[in-house]
């Protein structure tokens, strides 16, 4: 009977330990941060989305899409972002890679398919097609592309929109991001906020 009753002690004690820690840091520490989030950076807080002329808003129904979430272009006078296996393509609710390793011979004729396909868009040889143009982040969501990309397709999308080479590499350039913190990740082109200042100069 001893035993039962250490049992039930034990286990009552496990349980209010469960509920706390579920309280405290299921709820009350998530609302917390939130919170100070909304203070401190609201603009991030709220998903960093923008306008159609590229400013910041906090309010969805403005909102074209996020500097932190890439999706899909279908107009061929515009920056094309990087490949994505999540769902149909930048899908937030599917987000995920393709889980294929280096040596599947499905990822190797899908990179093989897409380095022709974007060679042929841009006119370039296979050969000058950098990586990401032809394979997606593990995320699936990444809003970003290489600056070699972007400049792969700066002849393009000048043509596409009566715009000087030079005016659309300045583009590039100047949405060009460099390395956090100047050690960490790479140098990268945020597509979204490209192709805004591309439609502004071209006038649309």
């Amino acid at each position: 009977m001893k035993d039962l009753y250490d049992l039930f002690r034990t286990s009552l004690a496990g349980l209010r330990v469960l509920l706390a820690a579920t309280l405290l840091l299921g709820l009350a520490y998530p609302l917390l941060i939130t919170g100070v989030a909304a203070v401190a950076t609201p603009w991030s807080a709220g998903g960093s989305l923008v306008r159609e002329d590229g400013t910041r808003t906090n309010d969805p129904d403005e909102a074209v899409g996020s500097v932190l979430l890439g999706q899909l272009v279908e107009d061929d006078a515009l920056f094309q972002p990087r490949p994505s296996a999540a769902g149909d393509g930048y899908d937030p609710l599917s987000t995920y890679g393709s889980n294929l390793g280096p040596e599947s011979p499905e990822l190797l004729a899908s990179i093989e398919a897409a380095r022709l396909e974007v060679a042929e868009r841009e006119g370039v040889d296979v050969a000058a097609v950098p990586p990401d143009a032809v394979t997606a982040s593990g995320s699936g969501l990444d809003p970003h592309i290489s600056p070699a990309y972007a400049d792969l397709q700066v002849a393009r999308v000048a043509a596409a929109n009566d715009l000087a080479q030079d005016e659309v590499r300045a583009l590039v350039d100047e949405h060009t991001q460099g390395r956090s913190l100047g050690v960490l990740g790479e140098p990268r082109v945020d597509v979204l906020l490209l192709n805004i200042a591309v439609r502004e100069a071209a006038g649309a």
